[in-house]
């Protein structure tokens, strides 16, 4: 005859109650433990993800410049979007950068809705745009920075086209124009010029008044160029520089020593 006890049963029972409650528990420390490695290995990835990213967009940012003295960039994205390539906004700062022979004193950088190959970056590939970035942007060019420009290609031929527009008859001496100088003053710029091939070279000065049109619309007023004593122009009523569809220039100043410029480009592929 089997005789039970109570109070061996109650036992029996509160172990059995404590034992069911324990195996929860070491269930849930369990669940937990996984869930938060997982966690941790994936924001591991996240931060080799952004890290990569930031020296892949420095590396490019670098091989567009010849010399730059300073140079910042934050990439500003969720995780999921740096994932799949969607990057909603980047920053970038940079001082005394030298842009195919053009001297940039000081510029910022935000640029928006740039998608990208990540797959092809995290390989070690060169980064490239999928698509047109708008870039909205502040320039500071100091005269110094100005003047060491002189000397590029870009700047030479720029301000060549722009003497052929205001001047036609004088577009035979310009093919042995050198500009010498530029002073950048309040809403005006002086330039001075030689013509090498000549034996005795007379100075070439250019007055430009200069004013912001429209986004991507200069005026060129009043204008006054001059070889010595003589005056090939002088004029109030001016010309209108177009810059192209991809600029939109919201404000310039030109103040003496410096010109500051706030605007948007588009950065096409």
């Amino acid at each position: 005859m089997l005789v039970r006890h109570t109070g061996d049963e109650s036992n029996f029972k509160a172990s059995l109650k404590f034992l069911y409650f324990l195996g929860k528990y070491l269930k849930f420390i369990s669940s937990y433990m996984a869930e938060n490695n997982s966690q941790n290995r994936s924001n591991t990835k996240i931060r080799i993800v952004t890290k990569v990213l930031t020296k892949a967009l420095k590396l490019w940012l670098r091989s567009q410049v010849s010399a730059i003295s300073q140079l910042e960039v934050e990439i500003q994205a969720s995780d999921k979007q740096l994932l799949s390539g969607y990057i909603p906004r980047v920053l970038v700062f940079a001082s005394h950068a030298v842009y195919q022979g053009l001297h940039l004193t000081q510029i910022e950088l935000a640029a928006e809705n740039i998608q990208i190959d990540i797959g092809s970056v995290l390989k070690g590939h060169p980064l490239r745009l999928s698509q047109v970035v708008p870039v909205i942007g502040e320039l500071i060019v100091e005269q110094e920075a100005l003047n060491a420009s002189l000397t590029s290609d870009l700047l030479s031929t720029a301000l060549n086209e722009v003497l052929h527009q205001l001047l036609p008859e004088y577009r035979p001496k310009t093919k042995g124009i050198i500009w010498q100088e530029i002073f950048i003053e309040q809403r005006k710029i002086t330039l001075t010029a030689t013509q090498s091939q000549n034996i005795d070279p007379q100075a070439l000065e250019v007055n430009l008044g200069l004013d912001l049109l429209s986004g991507n619309k200069l005026q060129i007023s009043p204008i006054k160029i001059q070889e010595s004593t003589r005056v090939y122009l002088e004029s109030e009523d001016g010309y209108k520089l177009d810059l192209g569809s991809d600029v939109d220039i919201q404000d310039l100043t030109l103040m003496p020593g410096k010109l500051l410029c706030n605007g948007k480009i588009n950065i096409n592929p």
